[in-house]
């Protein structure tokens, strides 16, 4: 990276810094209060909260870099973004249930993706008190504060993000020889929860947006952790259609196993499927 490249990046990573931490001022304004909250016509949650971040993000991105692309899930998706270099990937309020709940399990999510690529990635969590920044080969941090993953090697003693009935559920090869952890609403955190080494593994099977994981995804690998989508591959972003074939993330001792895991319990749930439309 050339020297004008590392001072461009550093202008970046303090732009999204900055407009995240606003941002989360502007959602806490919201929170615990009588703010609306509506279904859209995919059955997601967003609220009022939501939309104002959106247009605070939007608006401070488009005067400070006017030439960068947009995707957001508050916002209409355009083709122009797909012509751009760079793109601004966001997810105004990330665990809307949470926020609307008056639970804490909820983030602002903020990534710069460059040639499809997360090159600076921040998720603000206002309700906790966070702020983790993370840019591409200079590392990650959480309220400044160095982050690394933790250096489980076997499956004994894994935390998981994840409902405590699942720890047994017969879908998996064997039951997990761990603990669930704290299960927030937010999949950026659950995400960010092994870049500050309070979980080891997290994976979901379900497809989900580009801007559910952008930063986070950043933030855990410049941790130390592995991550791919359920097929093993890894994740690359401002796609035309932005979505992502489920994601297995780990520390690297955990990741195999991890995605070995995922796959069982998708194909027990094809079958069971496939078992179900046969009677």
């Amino acid at each position: 990276m050339s020297p004008w490249d590392t001072s461009t990046r550093a202008l970046d990573l303090a732009l999204a810094a900055e407009i995240a931490d606003n941002a989360g001022r502007i959602a806490m304004a919201h929170f615990h209060r009588d703010t609306k909250g509506w279904h859209k016509a995919d059955g997601s949650p967003v609220s009022e909260a939501d939309l104002a971040v959106n247009a605070y993000l939007k608006g401070v991105i488009a005067a400070a870099r006017p030439d960068d692309g947009w995707l957001s899930e508050e916002s209409a998706d355009s083709e122009a973004r797909l012509g751009k270099r760079r793109t601004w990937v966001i997810d105004p309020i990330d665990g809307t249930r949470d926020f609307l709940r008056g639970r804490p399990g909820w983030a602002i999510s903020v990534a710069l993706v460059e040639d499809g690529a997360v090159s600076v990635g921040v998720l603000a969590a206002p309700a906790q008190q966070r702020l983790y920044v993370a840019s591409a080969g200079q590392g990650a941090t959480l309220n400044g504060k160095r982050l690394a993953v933790s250096g489980l090697a076997t499956l004994d003693g894994v935390r998981l993000p994840i409902d405590a009935a699942n720890i047994n559920a017969a879908f998996w090869p064997s039951p997990w020889p761990g603990t669930a952890t704290a299960k927030p609403n937010s999949l950026a955190l659950r995400m960010a929860m092994l870049a500050a080494n309070e979980a080891d593994a997290w994976l979901e099977g379900r497809s989900i947006a580009e801007w559910d994981v952008a930063a986070a995804s950043l933030i855990l690998t410049e941790a130390g952790g592995v991550l791919t989508d359920r097929h093993g591959a890894a994740l690359s972003f401002n796609r035309p259609s932005p979505i992502i074939q489920g994601i297995a993330a780990a520390t690297p001792a955990l990741h195999g196993e991890v995605l070995h895991r995922l796959d069982f319990a998708l194909k027990a749930f094809a079958a069971r499927r496939e078992q179900r439309g046969a009677a």
